[in-house]
């Protein structure tokens, strides 16, 4: 079949190289497509838009601002209830008492807003229209007057309405805005709902704070008695356990304590007193101690006796030595003085001794001392272990005196701070401007309305044309077939309107034989103003030119079969039929091509595309004979041969020869074989899978260059699938814009051994000018300012 290796010039390459310029082009596309649905949505709400614009009746926004500041200076520092810092939800709150029904009902009653028509009837541009309307019934249905409780709630529903209040940014401060017909009454409401405001949140304090103090009267009450109760529990407990305190202490606790810290100062003195005794102990027993570098106690720098015996020692030594230098160790003189010095160091010895005697007698009144200590502190600890016991339930008791007087305290000062702010109650809130009346209108903004509508209704009609046109499912476009089908769309067909088909200008039109039906004059196929003759009639029209795109095609497809070539896609898949491309190559070559035309639905346009093909090629003097095989439904034997006597079911039974069956066109020398038939044929399909039918073909294959067959639509019935053993390859006609896709993939699904061998695809009845609208790379050059430059027209 025909190659799939065309040069990128499709949209679907184009599309990968330059993606967001195709985006826009298919939006486009939509656009142009859906145009009047747009604009006819866009127009409607634009006037609906301009209706409420000029319907409804202005409104005036007055507004007041609010300023809440709990950090400003109080009259009474220490409140019953904390003022600090506001955080969002309590300024939250806050709008909300702005926006609360004891405020507006504040206000409806403060102004008479109950009584005021504003009030009382319907709001907008709606109740505008209801009131407009009310008029012309309100003879026939009197109206009710409103009850004062009916009229409170309906003016306290248009009130909630007009009310708004916001946080400026990110202050402390509300603004709150009223919207109303009146200007002045605008401003009036806004600056009452302040006030009212203001008046509720003093109005709360009051309330709370005297519930508050109401509570806490009663409260200090309960403690007062239960502080008596408690401290009354403590001092007969003390009494019954013979507790006595002073300073709020046990006395034998401050006994004990007396005690332990006399007996650590005693410990430590017997300490002192035993390290001063052993010391000196080990200097007397170290009899070989050395006066003048030997080990000594503290004691012996402060005795005259030893200072002075020590002195005498130094001396003795020293003058024993010199001797002994200048006489020799043995001189007598030298004796004496070691005599002496041994009796030095016998005295000083006998001192020390004398020292820790001292020592000793210290000691042992140190030992003393601590020991009478000890045993008074354990006689105090003994006797305060009954006391001990008893003083966990004692600081039970004085525990819980201590918190009954203390809690009895708090609440006296709290009641005495309530008492001062029931009656003096501050407000956190304060007017910081005040409302005046609005120079001009805050609503309805005409321009803004209608630029508003005008966009929206742009947007609503971009969205539903969008949605009608994803929802068409037809084929519009020639990559719509190729991506869908998998098969090349070999021509575009445009539709001819009745008004420009024209006749023939070089060939004088026949007129029919009015002769014996039995002759050859009388199968002559006649003109007339029908379509299928428009390819003559008007050789340079665009439906001439896509005929030929047709034929260009088939001529191709025998050539391209013939080089060995299969039909392959970009990726290398098969899409036409390359199995059997070289066998209907071969006999192309030895033969003419039998062409099958079909459709997947009726009314598609097969037939009128063959008929008009096989003028076509008639014309330029090629053998070419179209064959009506569309038993069911012969449209062109009614159309060419509605007389016919004999056609293709004598011919197959050999009932008649074919010469005595054809019919001719005299201008181009086209041949028909009509089906000449009255009645519907039952068994059309076995007709047409008989041998004898295969055998009228090649018949018909050795003698004509080109066989063009027009076939049953694939849907309907199954009569094409039984012509696969005769016809070499079909070509489905597709109405532009109206063929479903699901509808064509149905029909080839159910045919694959046509679709095996389909030739292509042609789109016909195409609006050429809608045509660019989906095919943004070619649709531009289907204009007539390109074919007109060759003479060609519609």
């Amino acid at each position: 079949m025909l190659q799939a290796t065309n040069p990128p010039t499709t949209e679907s390459e184009i599309v990968q190289e330059n993606s967001p310029r195709e985006s826009v082009n298919r939006a486009l596309g939509i656009v142009r497509r859906q145009f009047a649905v747009i604009a006819l949505i866009a127009v409607v709400v634009t006037s609906l838009g301009a209706f409420y614009a000029f319907m409804a009746p202005p409104t005036y926004t007055a507004g007041s601002t609010v300023a809440i500041d709990p950090r400003r200076v109080q009259l009474f520092p220490k409140a019953t209830f904390s003022e600090g810092q506001i955080d969002l939800p309590a300024l939250e709150s806050e709008i909300e008492l702005v926006k609360s029904e004891p405020v507006a009902l504040s206000v409806i009653k403060d102004l008479g807003l109950a009584k005021d028509p504003e009030f009382l009837g319907p709001q907008g541009v709606f109740g505008a229209v209801l009131g407009f309307a009310s008029h012309f019934f309100s003879a026939s249905k009197p109206n009710k007057p409103l009850s004062e409780s009916e009229a409170t709630r309906a003016a306290l529903e248009v009130f909630s309405k007009n009310l708004a209040v916001k946080r400026v940014g990110l202050s402390y401060h509300l603004s709150i805005q009223y919207r109303s017909g009146n200007p002045n009454r605008a401003a009036q409401i806004a600056n009452a709902i302040a006030e009212a405001y203001i008046a509720e949140q003093l109005e709360g304090k009051y309330d709370s704070t005297r519930r508050a103090t109401q509570w806490l009267q009663g409260r200090i009450e309960d403690l007062n008695q239960k502080q008596s109760l408690a401290e009354r529990a403590v001092v007969d407990f003390k009494k019954q356990n013979d507790m006595i305190t002073a300073d709020g202490k046990l006395v034998n606790e401050q006994r004990i304590a007396e005690l332990n810290s006399q007996l650590v100062v005693a410990h430590k003195q017997t300490a002192e007193a035993k390290a001063r005794l052993d010391r000196i102990d080990a200097v007397v027993r170290d009899d070989s101690f050395d006066t003048k570098t030997g080990p000594t106690v503290a004691d012996t720098l402060n005795n005259a006796v030893i200072t002075q015996l020590r002195t005498k020692y130094l001396e003795f030594v020293n003058r024993e030595a010199m001797y002994a230098r200048k006489y020799g160790a043995n001189h007598l003189a030298v004796v004496n003085l070691r005599d002496q010095i041994r009796d030095l160091r016998g005295s000083i010895l006998d001192e020390l001794k004398r020292i820790r005697e001292g020592y000793l007698s210290n000691y042992e009144i140190a030992k003393q001392e601590e020991q009478e200590l000890e045993k008074r502190l354990a006689e105090a600890v003994s006797r305060s272990q009954s006391v001990n016991q008893a003083r966990v339930p004692l600081r039970e008791l004085e525990s819980s005196a201590q918190n009954y007087r203390t809690t009895y305290d708090d609440f006296r000062q709290r009641y005495t701070e309530s008492l001062q702010q029931q009656s003096f109650p501050i407000s956190d809130a304060h007017i910081l401007t005040s409302a005046s009346p609005p120079s001009s209108k805050s609503s309805p903004k005409t321009a803004l309305v209608l630029v508003l509508a005008g966009a929206g209704g742009l947007a609503l009609g971009v969205a539903v044309g969008a949605l009608r046109d994803l929802m068409n499912g037809s084929f519009c476009s020639r990559v719509q077939v190729e991506s869908a089908l998998q098969t090349a769309c070999i021509s575009v067909v445009p539709i001819v309107k009745d008004g420009k088909r024209q006749t023939l200008r070089h060939a004088r039109r026949a007129v029919p034989d009015q002769g014996s039906g039995d002759g050859s004059s009388s199968r002559t196929i006649f003109r007339d103003q029908d379509l299928i003759w428009t390819a003559l009639n008007s050789p340079f029209s665009r439906f001439a030119e896509a005929l030929r795109s047709i034929k260009i095609a088939i001529d191709q497809n025998g050539g391209a079969a013939s080089s060995g070539t299969e039909a392959v896609s970009k990726d290398g898949k098969p899409l036409y039929g390359a199995a059997k491309a070289s066998s209907i190559a071969k006999r192309k070559r030895e033969a003419g091509a039998i062409i099958g035309f079909t459709s997947s639905l009726p009314h598609e346009g097969k037939s009128t595309i063959a008929a008009s093909l096989a003028l076509l090629m008639a014309q330029a003097g090629t053998r070419v004979i179209l064959v009506d095989c569309d038993l069911r439904n012969p449209s062109l034997s009614r159309k060419f041969a509605p007389k016919a006597e004999h056609g293709f079911l004598d011919v197959i039974v050999g009932s008649v020869p074919l010469e005595d069956a054809v019919w001719r066109e005299p201008s181009t020398n086209l041949t028909f074989l009509p089906v000449a038939t009255k009645t519907r044929i039952e068994n059309s399909s076995e007709i047409l899978a008989a041998a004898a039918t295969k055998k009228l073909f090649e018949d018909l294959q050795s003698n004509y260059e080109y066989v063009i067959v027009d076939l049953s639509p694939l849907m309907p019935i199954v009569d094409t699938r039984a012509t696969t053993r005769f016809v070499d390859s079909y070509i489905c006609v597709i109405e532009w814009g109206c063929t479903k896709i699901g509808a064509v993939k149905y029909a080839f699904k159910e045919a694959p051994n046509v679709y095996e061998n389909l030739h292509g695809v042609v789109l016909n009845k195409a609006n050429m000018d809608r045509l660019s609208t989906y095919d943004s790379v070619g649709g531009n050059y289907y204009r007539n300012k390109y074919y007109g430059q060759y003479g060609m027209t519609d």
